[in-house]
């Protein structure tokens, strides 16, 4: 007989949330279940999904998860560099994890069947690995579009154009990872001088900052206003859910985070969190990733088709602008600095 306990504590809304799952036999004669720690930024509906899929290839591996946002998950990562408290990293922001600091905390790792996953999703020295991550998208609002007479977008550089003016609406990069990660893709793109030129232009149409990822899609899809820049995987729930919008993809390549793995250094449970961090790059896994995600990066799987027909290609890669992630990285406090002090209102 198995027994499986989830709980969640914490608040959401202040984007604090820790999650425990076990999963232990709850037989007496059974063996005691080997036991990690993960650490992780995914949201709590993805982690019980994930891990309902790895309690049915490890039933006796208990999977222990504390679950925080990215910059709070950060910050206790390194309040416990002394001592860590966990065995793996799991599902956090690659522009987070190549803190070099975090780095002194993380040892080389490659899992079984590695090479399912692209060399440009993982480290050159093994220290971590991308399974799954977001990108940005254009949520258009089709009837919005042939009200007012508009042409649809295809491009950020479109977006400038004056017939938009006061019809876009898009994420607070001080607030929103997906705003930052549109701001950093637009200034490695363009470079910095023609960059911030183009978001002081952009800035002209923009209705609304907007501090969610997933609100300018959704405002854009009730016809608030006609272009939400949002990120991919909430156009196409929103597709899904019968909303008039087309997603587009920037035809000058998606900015992205990737969401990566890695194993701790100080870990008490290395056989385990090797186990566990193989899993992640297995078939069960990579199948449920795409219930979730609009990018996964290992080979092998099945698009959900509704992913498909809202305008994803099966080759995501092939949309994604490369990002610079230690770019990202290293000036983001500059960048929202000055970003905040020039544009945000």
């Amino acid at each position: 007989m198995t027994m499986s306990t989830f709980s969640i504590r914490g608040t959401f809304r202040g984007a604090i949330a820790a999650l425990a799952f076990s999963t232990t036999m709850g037989l007496a004669t059974a063996q005691a279940a080997d036991a990690i720690t993960a650490y992780t930024s995914y949201e709590e509906d993805e982690i019980a999904a994930f891990l309902a899929r790895a309690k049915e290839d490890m039933p006796d591996l208990t999977v222990n998860v504390l679950r925080l946002s990215s910059g709070d998950l950060h910050a206790r990562i390194l309040a416990e560099a002394s001592n860590p408290q966990h065995d793996v990293i799991w599902g956090w922001a690659v522009t987070s994890l190549i803190d070099p600091r975090i780095g002194e905390l993380t040892e080389a790792y490659s899992p079984a069947n590695i090479d399912r996953i692209a060399p440009q999703f993982r480290d050159p020295n093994g220290k971590w690995f991308a399974t799954t991550g977001y990108m940005a998208a254009f949520c258009v609002n089709d009837e919005v579009l042939k009200a007012k007479n508009l042409t649809m977008p295809t491009s950020w550089a479109d977006l400038v154009k004056p017939e938009y003016k006061g019809e876009v609406v898009m994420p607070n990069p001080a607030s929103s990872g997906t705003g930052y990660l549109m701001i950093a893709s637009i200034l490695q793109m363009m470079g910095e001088e023609k960059g911030w030129q183009y978001l002081k232009d952009l800035d002209a149409n923009i209705a609304q900052y907007i501090k969610s990822g997933s609100r300018p899609c959704n405002a854009a899809s009730e016809g608030e206003f006609a272009i939400g820049a949002s990120f991919a995987l909430r156009a196409i729930k929103n597709i899904a859910e019968g909303y008039p919008i087309t997603m587009v993809i920037p035809s000058e390549g998606a900015g992205n985070e990737l969401e990566a793995n890695a194993l701790m250094a100080g870990s008490k449970n290395k056989d385990a969190a090797k186990r566990f961090l193989d899993w992640t790059i297995s078939d069960n896994a990579v199948n449920e990733y795409y219930n979730w995600k609009e990018i996964v990066t290992a080979t092998g799987g099945t698009m959900p088709e509704r992913f498909k027909s809202a305008g994803l290609p099966e080759d995501i890669s092939s949309v994604m602008w490369k990002m610079d992630f230690a770019w990202s990285a290293e000036n983001r406090a500059r960048v929202l600095e000055q970003w905040q002090k020039e544009l945000e209102r």
